[in-house]
């Protein structure tokens, strides 16, 4: 890698004489990572997005043990971070199953909790202060030879950018992945979710399966996450397969809060803010993670956890592996980032997906297995089980009972991945 080479500045600046040994589009958690690592190892990246920092973005503002961990080992502060260890499951019938939180080898014993708006410019100042050069800009085509590699990425105001490596951290419908030729959106498996937020004291995380009607499961989850300044995340989210058509979940939101409110989670007469939204593309599926000198990162490579929609963590390990790749083999990091990968989420993610197709295939059989979840006796058996297969944690988890009993189910659900007609990532 040459000497670092700045002074693009945020939105403006000489990029066209440049040449970059990378550039990676988005400065959500997955692009910076990816910056910093990249500039720490002595790359000169610029890093690169349409948006003006600090800007918001739809989430549940709830980074997950594998973030917490990634955030340790790069030194990285994130301002006015509350920590959140064990998360309330709560099914159908209204019961509530406390999912522990297991210190892992490779993870932490607990999550954080950080409004996007204040975690992603944090994570951008780590980057930028590490050597990686702001460029504001929307990517809208890219000059590649016949082999597929990109040598160029070009912004809508017609500047280029040379580079000898692009890392797509550019979302759930990336354009780098789209203009690359590497998303097939029928491959994908798609979710929409909206997020608001609330007045409420939220002391535990709650993740809400509930009925769409009697004993039929509605096909996604509602949550509520504790916030800043006593302003807690609500939201929800719904699984759609394949398909990517329009809906709407105002609605839906609104009898969400009805219910939280019944429930006593919410005050009388709190009503949700503005509310945002956003796709989610995952279980690994509709792109592959690398192809030629491009590698996709976070959501963009579809790595969102299908059964309980965490994207955050996921897409800040994938980043730092990616940029791992990158400054180990310049020349071809796709193949060493696609074996990481693999290595970590490869076991789960095939799995996860299959087995959310499966449960939302059949809302009674659901509606009712949810309920035997919660019910008393089931759930002080299960509940280290289900938490760290739920949420993707059986890597890297240190030996306990429910660790062989979470394995097991992953290795289960894996043969369902292998059946026909099932989405497999790319």
């Amino acid at each position: 890698m040459g000497d670092r080479c700045c002074g693009a500045g945020d939105g403006a600046g000489p990029v066209n004489d440049q040449r970059w040994d990378a550039v990676v589009v988005g400065a959500g958690p997955a692009g910076s990572i990816a910056a910093l690592v990249l500039a720490r190892g002595g790359a000169r990246v610029a890093l690169v997005d349409k948006a003006s920092f600090p800007r918001d973005k739809a989430c549940g503002d709830l980074i997950g043990p594998r973030g917490v961990q990634v955030l340790a080992e790069l030194g990285v502060h994130v301002p006015d971070a509350g920590q959140g260890a064990d998360l309330l499951a709560i099914g159908p019938s209204g019961r509530a199953c406390r999912l522990p939180a297991f210190p892992g080898h490779t993870y932490a014993s607990h999550g954080v909790v950080v409004p996007r708006l204040a975690f992603d410019h944090a994570l951008r100042e780590a980057a930028i202060t590490a050597g990686a050069a702001p460029v504001r800009a929307r990517i809208t085509a890219v000059d590649a030879s016949a082999d597929g590699t990109v040598r160029t990425v070009i912004a809508s105001d017609g500047r280029r950018l040379a580079t000898d490596v692009v890392i797509g951290a550019d979302g759930a419908l990336s354009p780098v992945a789209r203009l690359t030729g590497m998303l097939d959106p029928a491959a994908a498996l798609w979710g929409f979710a909206i997020r608001a937020y609330l007045p409420a004291e939220v002391p535990l995380p709650l993740l809400v399966l509930l009925d769409a009607s009697p004993w039929r499961i509605y096909p996604g989850y509602g949550w509520l996450f504790p916030g800043a300044d006593g302003q807690a995340n609500v939201g929800i989210g719904v699984g759609m397969g394949t398909s990517r058509r329009q809906v709407s979940l105002r609605d839906d939101l609104a009898r969400f809060c009805a219910m939280l409110a019944r429930r006593g989670d919410l005050g009388p007469g709190v009503r949700p803010g503005a509310v945002t939204g956003g796709w989610l593309r995952m279980g690994g599926s509709g792109t592959p993670p690398a192809a030629a000198n491009v590698l996709l990162a976070g959501d963009a490579a579809g790595l969102i956890n299908p059964l309980q929609g965490e994207g955050i963590a996921p897409a800040m390990v994938s980043a730092r592996l990616a940029a791992e790749a990158v400054l180990a083999h310049p020349a071809n990091p796709g193949a060493r980032y696609t074996d990481a990968l693999a290595g970590l989420f490869g076991r789960y993610l095939p799995g996860a997906a299959a087995l959310q197709s499966a449960l939302l295939s059949r809302p009674r059989a659901t509606s009712a297995g949810v309920r035997l979840l919660t019910a008393p006796v089931v759930r002080r058996l299960v509940a280290g089980t289900w938490s760290l297969y739920w949420n993707g944690l059986v890597e890297g988890a240190q030996p306990r009972p429910s660790t062989w009993t979470a394995g097991l189910v992953q290795r289960l659900a894996g043969h369902l991945a292998e059946r026909p007609g099932h989405v497999h990532g790319g």
